[in-house]
C-alpha cells in the first residue's frame, strides 16, 4: 500500500520548521537559494517534498508573510526569523479580533432589531381578530379555487381560447390547401 502524501499545509510546515531549524542550531539567520532547498527538502527526514513542489511551497509561505524571499542578482534567496513569524501571527490575531468585534456588533444590532419589530407584534385582542380573518379568508381561497379548477373543462374564458384557436389553424389550412387547388387545376 502506497504511502499517502503531505498535504500543502503539512509541507509548509516541514519547509518552515526545517529553515527554522538551521538558525536555531547556528545562532545566526542562515538563507538559502531555491535550489539548495530543492535539494535539502527532499533528503530531510520527515518531509517528503517532490521537488517540483518545493517553489509551490516557497511561493506560499512568502505571501503567508512567513519566509522572506530576496532576489539578489539572478537568484532568489529565501530565510525565515523567528520575529517576522510571530510578528506575521500577531496581525493575523489582530485581524480576527477586529473582525470578530465586527460580527458581535452585528449580532447585538440585529438583536436590537429583532427586539423592535416584536413590539409591535403583542398579542392585542384587534391582532388576534385580524389574524383568524385572515386564516378564515385563506380558507375560503383555497376552496374557491378548488372550485374552478372542477369548472376547468367548461371555463368560458379558456373555451373562447380554444375556439380562436381553432379558427385561426382553420383558416391557415384553407389558405395552404386552396393554393394547391389553383395549381392543381391549371
Amino acid at each position: 500500500m502506497s504511502k499517502r502524501g503531505l498535504s500543502i499545509e503539512e509541507k509548509k510546515t516541514k519547509i518552515l520548521q526545517k529553515i527554522s531549524e538551521t538558525r536555531t542550531h547556528t545562532k545566526q539567520a542562515e538563507f538559502y537559494s531555491l535550489k539548495e532547498l530543492e535539494k535539502i527538502a527532499p533528503k530531510s527526514k520527515g518531509i517528503e517534498v517532490v521537488v517540483q513542489s518545493v517553489k509551490d511551497v516557497l511561493d506560499d509561505l512568502v505571501s503567508d508573510g512567513f519566509v522572506v524571499m530576496d532576489k539578489i542578482g539572478t537568484g532568489n534567496y529565501f530565510w525565515a526569523l523567528p520575529s517576522a513569524a510571530g510578528a506575521t501571527k500577531n496581525a493575523a490575531l489582530a485581524k480576527a479580533t477586529k473582525e470578530l468585534e465586527r460580527i458581535e456588533a452585528g449580532i447585538s444590532e440585529t438583536q436590537a432589531e429583532l427586539m423592535e419589530a416584536e413590539k409591535g407584534r403583542e398579542d392585542t385582542e384587534e391582532r388576534l381578530t385580524l389574524l383568524a380573518t385572515l386564516q378564515q379568508e385563506e380558507h375560503t381561497s383555497v376552496k374557491l379555487k378548488a372550485e374552478l379548477a372542477a369548472f376547468g373543462a367548461a371555463d368560458p374564458v379558456r373555451y373562447q381560447k380554444k375556439s380562436e384557436a381553432v379558427k385561426v389553424c382553420k383558416d391557415a389550412a384553407v389558405r395552404w390547401t386552396a393554393e394547391e387547388w389553383e395549381d392543381l387545376k391549371l
